[in-house]
């Protein structure tokens, strides 16, 4: 969908039409009450609103890793750590030293991104091929490199600072704060102190977006219940529901023990994860694409070759994002193992980290969003927006190339086991494999 949806925002922005695609992303649409009203253009409602709930998702699932995923334990999270930061740190270099000056050097955190959603969904192409162990590291140093992405901008792409903005969000913080203290499960009263963040943020200069990471980190990450309790709380009701039911009490009195069992049944899984799996698909499916589309539409009529900055935001984008991706995650990772600060995973070997670094380069959504922050000239926007999906679609090829090429599917265990019992006890392995060499 999100193929579909650059592909036609490209499509509409260089047609006979083009002039409607900007008509209708600078349409402007407002709320109020009273006298009170709040007027911004489609285009704001969708990168600074409709994105927070992105970034919100984000923060659930950098939550969830730290208590319970690949971050939760540093010895298993050092490898994606050391991985992502040189995927971070290498684009960055790479594109200033070639835009080493100039308003085209504001663009140096574009290649630093990484979209999780995409680089997942090319990887997934891969199928058998991508051992678990890689899938969870690459899942890893995505979210590590979302960190990085959101650092950066609340850091270095914030328009100043204004105290009187800061204060509305510490206000929403205290109030969200104050909802889980007191026990209130997150729901939609959350959208209160999460819309006082996000307006106080618009108001201090720094972006909005943010709100909703501090949200997703704030979510509680423990259940009420846990599966053990949820399976003694059903026992239990499902007992009594038989009971009622063979004693033939009126349905109303049915209530009470499905309510329970409802209960047990929301509470046996975080709140965090909870929020996760109900907000992913209106994320997945709704508010990326319409991002894509509001954003990758790029009217390459418009854009001047000869214009100065062209050609070095160009390639220290599409250089960042396709060769400092890889380089970076190698270089670091190969020193952290050297160092013996960390190992490979199992099933995990050198050419599966490059496949990891080369999906890490499918920069798009994060990259177009800070993109979209670093450049106020159009023309530099439109030239880094181009690079991004060129970039994109190169990295995507890479790792799918290089995928069928250095990764092989992985045999079922009974099959494996069954084959090393015929061959030599030196017969040589190819790690992550299962494959014996020279076998057909």
């Amino acid at each position: 969908m999100l193929l579909v949806a650059a592909a036609g925002a490209l499509l509409w922005a260089n047609s006979p039409w083009g002039e409607s695609y900007d008509n209708l992303w600078h349409t402007h649409l407002a709320i109020g009450v009273g006298d009170w009203t709040f007027d911004e253009t489609l285009h704001f409602w969708v990168n600074e609103l409709l994105m927070t709930v992105f970034f919100l998702v984000v923060g659930l699932e950098i939550k969830r890793e730290i208590v319970e995923g690949a971050l939760s334990d540093m010895r298993r999270a050092t490898l994606p750590i050391v991985a992502a930061v040189g995927g971070m740190l290498v684009p960055a270099i790479i594109y200033l030293s070639v835009n080493p000056t100039g308003s085209q050097q504001e663009g140096w955190g574009v290649p630093m991104a990484t979209d999780i959603a995409f680089a997942v969904g090319v990887l997934s192409l891969l199928g058998k091929r991508i051992p678990a162990t890689l899938r969870v590291l690459i899942l890893a140093i995505a979210i590590i490199d979302d960190i990085g992405a959101i650092l950066v901008i609340a850091l270095f792409y914030a328009s100043g600072f204004a105290i009187d903005g800061l204060m509305v969000a510490a206000l929403g913080l205290l109030l969200l704060f104050l909802l889980l203290k007191i026990g209130i499960r997150p729901g939609l009263i959350f959208a209160v102190p999460i819309l006082i963040m996000w307006a106080g943020m618009l108001n201090s200069g720094i972006h909005p977006t943010v709100a909703g990471v501090v949200a997703g980190l704030c979510a509680p990450a423990k259940s009420w219940y846990g599966k053990e309790g949820f399976l003694k709380a059903a026992r239990e009701v499902l007992d009594e529901f038989q009971s009622r039911i063979s004693q033939h009490h009126d349905d109303h009195e049915l209530f009470e023990p499905l309510g329970r069992l409802a209960r047990a049944r929301r509470e046996a899984l975080s709140p965090a994860l909870r929020a996760e799996v109900a907000l992913h698909p209106w994320v997945a499916y709704v508010i990326m694409p319409l991002f894509a589309l509001a954003n990758a539409g790029v009217d390459v009529r418009g854009i001047d070759l000869q214009a100065a900055g062209f050609v070095t935001v160009s390639a220290g984008v599409i250089l960042g994002l396709v060769v400092g991706k890889p380089v970076g995650v190698m270089l670091l990772s190969w020193l952290a193992v050297r160092l013996r600060l960390c190992s490979l995973p199992d099933a995990v070997n050198w050419r599966g980290m490059f496949v990891a670094g080369a999906g890490a380069g499918i920069g798009f959504t994060m990259a177009i969003f800070i993109a979209e922050l670093a450049f106020s000239d159009p023309a530099m926007l439109g030239t880094a927006k181009l690079s991004i999906l060129i970039a994109t679609a190169l990295a995507a090829t890479i790792t799918l190339i290089s995928g069928r090429i250095f990764l092989t599917p992985e045999q079922p265990r009974e099959v494996a086991d069954a084959t090393a019992t015929e061959v030599e006890s030196d017969t040589e392995f190819w790690t992550g494999s299962h494959v014996i060499p020279g076998e057909g």
